[in-house]
């Protein structure tokens, strides 16, 4: 039976890919992250509650 797994065809890049939980962030970034999540969370269950 043929072992698909030693060859380098298969990879769709020739670089090493990198997501978005392997990059660094700085405390900036996250802050602004967490506002917008806030304000969205406030329009989402705010607009409702109030209307």
């Amino acid at each position: 039976m043929a072992d698909h797994h030693d060859h380098d065809h298969y990879k769709e890049f020739d670089y090493e890919r990198v997501t978005s939980p392997m990059q660094a962030i700085t405390a900036r970034q996250a802050g602004v992250g967490a506002v917008i999540a806030l304000v969205g969370i406030a329009v989402a269950f705010g607009l409702p509650l109030l209307l």
